[in-house]
């Protein structure tokens, strides 16, 4: 059992980096919606996000809502992750069984740019009005136990945009499932996120005066008009992947992950990580995100873990921390209780 293991994990990591080479249009700034591809949770993130069959914890649910049925108990996870050019990400989620029936779960995610100072052409300095930008995902999701080992998930998304006075909505769905491959814990994870339709936006500084023939006199040429917008579509993502462990002792154990990723508006690239746990107290993880896509500017990750009792509840502190080619390095906070 244990060389097919092996074998199976060559097989699958290999066809994961053959789907590296493939080379086409990336259709880089082609979707909205985008702050929904930030991973919320630092464990995560510390390796390289490599998550679609990350095994246990509320952690796992983002990546895989399929990890939802494998939760057996309640657990809220409150993470913060200070984004580039004072950006700030925010993400709360909470899970709960429901006796006979599975799993429930619902999040929030926030992104928030701060106060904009509004700038023109007449005064470059600043008229002395803010803007912000602000995004908002609230997430409801099921998940279950199918059998002793498939477990699947679906989550519904209400997603709204807004930079000053104009915004965009929608509605979009996450699903996976996950399968354990072995009595040692090895698991196939397959995700597919941000399902929906497509969105625009709209607002009133989208308005404008309009003169239908600026060259004839004694026409109204202040006509109330409003500029219309494109709609684009959400930025899908594919995952499937690998998690395979190491058991060195009963305090000491080694988890490997690998992950092929799909966009649907980027070239395909691969995640690594491994997070190596001992005696249940402290975890170190490191990773690499999005290898083999074309002018990634991500790279190498690093973090930590620790985890404790508080009464009769677990609770987990993790730290990640994420390379960038040019924009500023980016850190991850999260709390995880579990009850």
């Amino acid at each position: 059992m244990r060389k097919a293991g092996y074998s199976l994990l060559i097989v699958v990591a290999c066809a994961v980096l053959a789907a590296g080479t493939a080379r086409a249009q990336t259709k880089v700034g082609s979707t909205l919606g985008t702050f929904l591809r930030i991973e919320p949770n630092a464990r995560g993130a510390a390796m390289g996000n490599a998550g679609s069959a990350l095994p246990g914890g509320i952690e796992a649910v983002y990546y895989n809502t399929g990890a939802l049925g494998l939760l057996e108990g309640s657990a809220v996870l409150y993470s913060h992750a200070d984004w580039f050019a004072g950006i700030s990400h925010d993400y709360v989620g909470f899970a709960m069984p429901v006796k006979g029936l599975g799993n429930v779960f619902t999040s929030v995610t926030a992104l928030n740019s701060g106060d904009i100072e509004v700038r023109t052409v007449e005064d470059p300095l600043g008229t002395g009005v803010n803007y912000t930008v602000s995004n908002v995902a609230l997430g409801l999701g099921y998940g279950r136990r199918i059998t002793e080992r498939f477990a699947a998930g679906l989550q519904v998304n209400y997603v709204t945009e807004k930079i000053w006075n104009t915004s965009d909505r929608t509605v979009t769905f996450n699903l996976g499932s996950i399968y354990r491959l072995n009595t040692a814990g090895a698991q196939l994870g397959f995700s597919l996120a941000n399902v929906g339709t497509q969105a625009r936006f709209t607002g009133r500084d989208l308005n404008i005066t309009y003169d239908q023939d600026p060259d004839s006199y004694g026409d109204n040429s202040g006509l109330p008009g409003e500029q219309s917008t494109d709609s684009f579509p959400l930025p899908g993502l594919f995952r499937l992947g690998l998690s395979w462990p190491v058991t060195f002792s009963e305090r000491s154990r080694l988890l490997l992950l690998a992950e092929g990723l799909h966009p649907n508006d980027n070239s395909e690239s691969v995640n690594l990580g491994a997070e190596w746990a001992l005696r249940d107290l402290l975890a170190l993880r490191a990773g690499y995100q999005t290898l083999f896509q074309t002018d990634s500017q991500l790279g190498l990750t690093f973090g930590f873990g620790v985890q404790g009792k508080l009464g009769g509840n677990i609770y987990r502190f993790d730290y990640a921390w994420a390379g960038h080619d040019y924009l500023d390095d980016t850190h991850r906070l999260t709390m995880v209780v579990e009850f």
